[in-house]
């Protein structure tokens, strides 16, 4: 098994890729077409993959939709031109873990790599600690062992790193979780990583949890400070700092 298959179809993006991933330590494969990656991760899963979205055969979006239909649970970190937010809550919303565009710089998307290895090592650690009651705020009930949502009893789909960003705000209740927090507690990021993914799965979260997703009462923003998960209280917009 490689820790690392990368699906690109530009041969000098993915062997440069590969090569600079393998001075890391890291082992990596290359699959030139969606067709193609999607056989080898269902032949031999990786630990990561890197995705492509403008792939022959089959685009990076049904990739990634395949995958997770069947099950697999990997981290896709999606590498694309395409650098539309639309875009990017689309690849959130079918599944990525993270999205970097085109050009890029290589420093920055190793240590988005080693992130998303770190995250995926401390979330085995927690697995192994003392049960989480679940918790309730509103008509949403969170069962944080079998990492399951319910909203008036019927079970919600998130994706995994929408109920890890769940999970972090519902361990600070009523207090603001800064952006930055966040990104390191729940993508295992650096202070120095500049990203819209918070925003992006808060979006997610809104849109499946809250009764009015535009005047959310719940998950709320702090302006210029982070976010808030509310255990009770009316409907609100964002708070002044």
């Amino acid at each position: 098994m490689s820790d690392i298959l990368i699906i690109e179809d530009n041969d000098d993006i993915a062997r440069g890729l590969r090569d600079n991933l393998e001075v890391e330590g890291y082992q990596v494969d290359i699959a030139s077409d969606g067709e193609q990656g999607l056989a080898r991760i269902r032949g031999k899963p990786p630990r990561l993959v890197i995705l492509d979205l403008m792939l022959p055969r089959l685009d990076g979006m049904q990739v990634l939709r395949r995958l997770r239909d069947d099950g697999f649970e990997m981290p896709v970190l999606i590498l694309s031109a395409r650098a539309g937010e639309a875009e990017k809550v689309r690849g959130f919303r079918v599944g990525a873990d993270d999205y970097v565009t085109k050009p890029f710089g290589l420093r920055e998307l190793l240590a988005r790599v080693d992130a998303l290895f770190r995250r995926r090592r401390r979330l085995s650690d927690d697995a192994e600690q003392q049960p989480v009651p679940p918790m309730r705020f509103g008509d949403v009930e969170i069962h944080f062992e079998s990492r399951t949502v319910l909203k008036r009893g019927a079970a919600v789909t998130l994706r995994p790193r929408e109920f890890d960003l769940l999970a972090a705000l519902a361990r600070h209740p009523n207090v603001v979780v800064p952006r930055r927090s966040l990104l390191g507690e729940v993508w295992a990021y650096d202070e120095g990583v500049q990203t819209r993914t918070v925003d992006s799965h808060v979006v997610e979260l809104r849109r499946k949890l809250e009764d009015d997703p535009a005047n959310p009462r719940h998950i709320v923003t702090v302006r210029k400070a982070g976010y808030m998960l509310k255990t009770s209280g009316e409907p609100n917009g964002p708070l002044s700092s």
